[in-house]
């Protein structure tokens, strides 16, 4: 594809090869397997002499095309296609942690990501540092002559925090460590981190990617050397997307920057509403001027993003209340990146296995809730919020 055009236009138009039958759609290949024309082929293909399909653990046109498209958007050289977020994430890591080896992360990460730094990574011999995201300080003196990789989410899930990609690409490089971006949040069309520096960047297609919560799917972008090193590991220890999955996924890349559009515009007028409401203590919103990193978000980011927090007064009785309220007219569900609005409550659910210091330390109050701005008319989206704060008074 060619890169001068703009980046709906990729999205769309970035097809795998038509076969024969002239499809206009791509069509789903659901087969475990390919056929080899013979023995030499086989021979040749197995040996990585000839391109083309083997077996769908490995390579399929369905996930060949998804990993295309994000390539692109993403400015990324090569890919690889997991079954889900959190594969995508441990991929990146196993891939390139050894016993011995060292990780600077920071505190503000998806719960899962959390265990898979503290309880999985540390029963290999790979030790941590974690980091506040905000404080560059903090980053310059956790590095250790070991440290492998940096890893990161911007903005953050849930506090929505971020921290110069430009500034922290260069401080990995000088260090000789990878930096690693979780681009879940903003998408590859309101940011590449790859552009600014970073070396991997990897995603939970499952939300915004897919958009619709029908399917689940990961997926990792970098340099070629890189993802030449991350599929030796990925092969053989077989975190592959379905090609039913991929194709789906792929689908949902046409309609990306569409969406994302009009999640960001929903989201920045619930923000500018909420900061306004007398039962709220603060607002959370990249794109919001009382934002602390608003100009940072503006430098790095196309706009603010489909997610935001909020504090209620009524700290953890009253975020429980907000829930069941809200849960009659809008999702509660553990998921975010649909087209419909979902609310959550992360101190009881998705970072409920941090302690409360723990909790405390990346700034998820007892009250806070995140909530995943959907396609609604945001009119109604904002009647049903301010409806459920006033039903947990």
């Amino acid at each position: 594809m060619n890169d001068s055009k703009h980046f709906e236009t990729q999205a769309v138009r970035t097809q795998a090869e038509r076969t024969q039958n002239r499809e206009h759609s791509v069509p789903l290949y659901l087969t475990s397997s390919f056929m080899f024309e013979d023995a030499e082929q086989a021979r040749a293909m197995f040996a990585d002499e000839e391109p083309g399909n083997i077996y769908s653990r490995f390579s399929n046109p369905n996930t060949s095309e998804f990993i295309e498209k994000i390539c692109v958007m993403e400015g990324a050289e090569d890919g690889w296609a997991t079954a889900t977020g959190m594969s995508a994430i441990f991929t990146s890591m196993g891939a390139f942690l050894s016993s011995g080896d060292h990780i600077v992360i920071c505190r503000s990460v998806f719960g899962s990501t959390h265990q898979i730094t503290t309880q999985i990574l540390s029963k290999w011999g790979i030790t941590h540092t974690y980091v506040d995201i905000d404080k560059p300080e903090q980053w310059e003196e956790a590095f250790e002559e070991n440290t492998k990789m940096c890893f990161i989410e911007t903005p953050s899930n849930p506090g929505l925090d971020l921290i110069d990609l430009e500034w922290l690409a260069g401080l990995c490089k000088s260090k000789g460590a990878l930096l690693n971006v979780d681009n879940c949040f903003a998408t590859p069309y309101l940011q590449q981190p790859l552009k600014f520096g970073a070396d991997l960047v990897v995603h939970s297609a499952t939300k915004f990617i897919d958009g619709q919560g029908r399917v689940l799917g990961g997926v990792i972008a970098g340099r070629q050397e890189l993802i030449d090193q991350l599929r030796f590991f990925a092969r053989h220890t077989g975190p592959a997307m379905s090609p039913f999955n991929a194709w789906t996924l792929s689908k949902s890349l046409e309609t990306l920057a569409v969406r994302m559009d009009r999640h960001c515009d929903n989201a920045l007028a619930l923000a500018k509403h909420l900061e306004n409401h007398s039962e709220v203590t603060f607002v959370k919103y990249p794109f919001l001027p009382s934002h602390p990193q608003h100009e940072l978000a503006k430098k790095q980011m196309k706009k603010g993003g489909g997610l935001v927090t909020f504090e209620l007064k009524g700290g953890l009785e009253g975020g429980r209340k907000f829930l069941d309220a809200s849960a009659k007219t809008l999702s509660f569900t553990a998921n975010l990146g649909d087209t419909r609005t979902i609310v959550s409550h992360p101190a009881s659910t998705t970072h409920s296995k941090l302690t409360e210091e723990e909790r405390q330390a990346v700034g998820i109050t007892a009250g806070m809730i995140r909530i995943s701005v959907g396609l609604e008319h945001i009119d109604d989206i904002i009647a049903e919020v301010d409806k459920a704060i006033e039903q947990s008074k």
